[in-house]
């Protein structure tokens, strides 16, 4: 099985839950729009025709309650123009700092095309610690850190890529 991602990050946290994975680098367009299936769905089905295979590809995007769900999958161009910072004063302003982030793995095995979605309710804040997009500005419902202060280990431990994952390996392994 392939998961494409030149992501070593990700690729990592794949590993871990999924164990024996290959990573390969394909450079699939990106289909730009709101429903992350779709884009996924879209990338799988460009690989298909470059290479036979079972195939994973997974999309992580934040959705903000005070713009209705945007930017989810558009969140890159939002990163790209406003920045953290800018993420962080659009909620202020608007007065909803409510988030969620969402991950859409999808598997192509056999001709067919699967989904699994992990989720992490959250809120965003003023910009702490490093990591990696929007990490700096989403701090999970429970915690008192945002994802850019947690160890990777704490990240990774509750992370809506890891939920969306372990729903994957319960689909392989059932």
């Amino acid at each position: 099985m392939f998961f494409i991602t030149g992501n070593k990050g990700k690729l990592e946290e794949v590993k871990d839950i999924l164990g024996d994975v290959e990573q390969l680098e394909m450079d699939l367009p990106e289909v730009q729009g709101i429903d992350a299936r779709e884009i996924v769905r879209a990338k799988l089905t460009e690989a298909q025709k470059h290479r036979k295979g079972d195939f994973i590809v997974e999309d992580t995007s934040l959705y903000l309650d005070c713009l209705n769900g945007l930017p989810g999958p558009l969140i890159k161009w939002f990163l790209k123009t406003v920045g953290n910072e800018g993420l962080f004063r659009i909620a202020e302003r608007l007065g909803e700092k409510g988030a969620e982030a969402r991950t859409i793995v999808g598997l192509a095995k056999d001709g067919e095309i699967f989904f699994f979605e992990g989720s992490l309710k959250g809120k965003i804040t003023e910009p702490r610690g490093t990591g990696f997009g929007w990490d700096p500005v989403f701090q999970p419902k429970g915690s008192g850190k945002t994802f850019g202060e947690l160890s990777k280990e704490e990240k990774n431990s509750i992370s809506m890529r890891r939920k969306a994952l372990e729903k994957l390996r319960d689909f392989l392994t059932a």
